[in-house]
């Protein structure tokens, strides 16, 4: 059975619905952030975790397995560019350890479910 024809829109995905969540979960957090930041790291932020599930809503409209393979790689750089920035974030001391530690556990239960995506994407390639 292959995963582009189970699966009817992206919005049908877990890690879509999970990957949304998350974008829920880094605005409530960023409203913490110093208001000079606004321009700076919250903006990267906010950017880094809407592209997750935007490259995925994207990746499943090509249509083409190799196109959504890429689309998905493209949604975990953007994970790891937020885990990046969700550690500055921290050390800057913007918003609270537990807050940012509570958004990295989203992250990495989403990062392992794009790593089993994009390998089964890739077994049907």
């Amino acid at each position: 059975m292959h995963i582009i024809m189970t699966i009817k829109s992206h919005r049908d995905l877990i890690v879509w619905q999970k990957s949304m969540d998350l974008v829920d979960e880094i605005y409530t957090l960023t409203r913490q952030f110093p208001v000079n930041e606004r321009l700076g790291l919250i903006s990267q932020i906010r950017r880094a975790a809407v592209s997750v599930p935007s490259n995925l809503a994207e990746g499943h409209s090509r249509g083409s397995r190799r196109d959504y393979t890429q689309f998905v790689s493209i949604a975990k750089g953007s994970l790891m560019e937020l885990q990046t920035q969700l550690l500055i974030a921290m050390r800057q001391e913007f918003c609270a350890k537990s807050d940012v530690q509570n958004a990295l556990r989203s992250l990495g239960e989403i990062e392992r479910m794009l790593t089993a995506l994009r390998k089964k994407l890739a077994a049907e390639l």
